[in-house]
């Protein structure tokens, strides 16, 4: 098999140090790493500069983007490229959009380096690579309840607490962080007042928050609106 051109977009260095040592060293495969990102944002652009990549390891949770959202991009303008999303996530639901949005496999940081591998492999040969003990439906044990989209506890991180959210209510959310009332909100949208305040209490309930003061707290902290 040819040399297999790589680039790396992931926010830890340090693992990223780890897989492209791994990288070089192993033997199964001829792989060389081109290039690594710590975000998505200017994405597109590096990629363009190697017209040669063959894939792309991606971690889903990038400094200011949503690596479930850039998947479909990079397909659009890289249709040959295969995608190995390699994360911390083990969420079906993430596993299954990851999928749908156009990457050929998805991994765990915590799979062993044989799965990655062999998920390396499979995708390269034009296969679906799914690691072991990942799931792109609920498992029997697994609630699928609307219980389920209320926060687990205080330290899950903007990746998660982003992806509870509506594109709408990511709209309603930004504009309630820049002080503006239901009336404001309610015609800057082209919605009725009780919209905005039904999407309001639903952004404090999945956000496990009860007040409009924690709420735009929690968004600046978590980095959930943009300026």
């Amino acid at each position: 098999m040819p040399t297999v051109k790589t680039v790396i977009v992931d926010p830890q260095l340090m693992f990223v140090q780890g897989l492209q040592a791994h990288l070089t060293i192993q033997k199964e495969l001829d792989v060389e790493v081109l290039t690594t990102l710590t975000d998505g944002g200017n994405i597109r652009q590096e990629l363009s500069k190697f017209p040669e990549v063959d894939l792309l390891i991606m971690e889903l949770n990038l400094k200011g983007e949503d690596g479930l959202e850039l998947i479909p991009m990079v397909r659009k303008y890289f249709q040959d490229l295969k995608i190995l999303i390699c994360t911390s996530y083990d969420d079906y639901r993430y596993v299954k959009e990851a999928l749908i949005n156009g990457a050929d496999g998805y991994i765990l940081k915590s799979n062993s380096l044989e799965h990655l591998m062999q998920g390396i492999v499979d995708v390269l040969d034009n296969n679906r690579y799914i690691a072991p003990g990942l799931h792109i439906t609920p498992p029997n044990h697994k609630k699928t309840s609307k219980d389920t989209a209320q926060p687990k506890n205080r330290f899950e991180d903007r990746f998660i607490i982003k992806r509870k959210l509506t594109k709408r209510e990511h709209e309603v959310l930004s504009l309630i962080a820049q002080a503006k009332n239901n009336k404001e909100i309610a015609e800057q949208l082209f919605i009725s007042d009780q919209t905005v305040c039904v999407h309001r209490k639903n952004i404090m309930r999945k956000l496990g928050v009860r007040n409009t003061v924690n709420l735009i707290k929690m968004a600046l902290e978590h980095q959930l609106v943009q300026y």
